[in-house]
């Protein structure tokens, strides 16, 4: 890996690139309520020669509310970013100022921003974030729970076992954990939460920023029976607590942490406990399915 090095003395006061190649701006938008919107990011908004935005309907609803007329306003999404990017850092070597934005919050957070950043950094372009509303982080310093340390682990995946791989690296982790989630899959999101982690405390924050902003506070279980009162409706953050320092110490200490999943179930095998029932126990010293069991004693043979 090559060092580089970005400075703010590239750049003058007014944000622009003094000649040459142009800058990219990551430009925070309001996840809910325009209020939100800086000064700062209005006024980049209005300099840059090029905005991308993710959904570019959305954005021209923002762009017209603060008065705003770019010279340029670019698709660039998820299912057209391997054409788009390349195009838009053209753009910018050319001398452009690019801002791009999401549809809510900031760019590059669980949206294909993050390759743009890559494409710009290979290519030496100034990235420049102009900081604004973010709903994980809203979320967690709302919740009650913990703050010094955190993971933000976005949306799960669509498949089950891929969501249970997820969970599983993610089981033993101390700090509070960040999640989205659309209201369709929150339910059983939360039941995926409960198999993966056991009955720990969380918080749903729904529809941060707006009219109905709400935080509901609980256990998974708690949480689980009052969206079934009240059908989920908006968009999710869930926090969840970490593993507790009790846990974690326990489960360091577990006699079958240094066992093969293999060796795990001849140990009770070796009790005249049957197979079946040796699995069973196996998948729950280890806090997982017994199909996960069965799954890796199949690899092995």
């Amino acid at each position: 890996m090559t060092l580089t090095r970005q400075s703010s003395f590239h750049v003058r006061d007014d944000g622009h690139q003094p000649e040459g190649t142009g800058s990219l701006y990551l430009v925070a938008t309001p996840i809910g309520n325009l209020e939100d919107m800086t000064f700062r990011a209005v006024r980049t908004l209005k300099e840059c020669d090029i905005i991308a935005a993710e959904d570019t309907r959305q954005t021209r609803k923002l762009l017209s509310h603060f008065e705003i007329s770019p010279s340029l306003l670019f698709s660039y999404h998820e299912h057209n970013k391997g054409a788009s990017g390349p195009e838009l850092i053209r753009y910018i070597i050319e001398g452009k100022n690019l801002a791009l934005v999401s549809d809510a919050g900031l760019p590059a957070i669980s949206d294909p921003g993050a390759d743009l950043v890559a494409l710009a950094i290979q290519e030496g372009i100034p990235v420049i974030p102009i900081p604004g509303a973010n709903a994980a982080l809203s979320a967690l310093i709302s919740s009650g729970l913990p703050t010094s340390t955190f993971t933000f682990a976005g949306f799960l995946p669509r498949e089950r076992k891929d969501i249970r791989a997820v969970l599983a690296t993610l089981r033993s982790t101390q700090g509070t954990l960040l999640f989205y989630e659309s209201p369709h899959r929150v339910s059983k999101t939360l039941v995926h939460l409960l198999e993966a982690f056991g009955n720990r405390r969380i918080v749903l924050a729904r529809e941060l920023t707006k009219r109905y902003e709400e935080f509901v506070r609980g256990t998974i279980e708690e949480c689980s029976e009052w969206l079934v009162e009240h059908p989920p409706l908006g968009e999710y953050v869930i926090v969840v607590e970490g593993e507790s320092k009790e846990e974690a110490e326990s489960a360091e200490s577990a006699w079958w942490r240094k066992l093969s999943v293999e060796e795990h179930v001849t140990h009770y095998e070796a009790l005249d406990i049957p197979r079946k029932e040796a699995m069973k126990k196996v998948a729950s010293d280890r806090s997982v399915s017994k199909r996960d069991i069965y799954n890796s004693l199949l690899s092995k043979e």
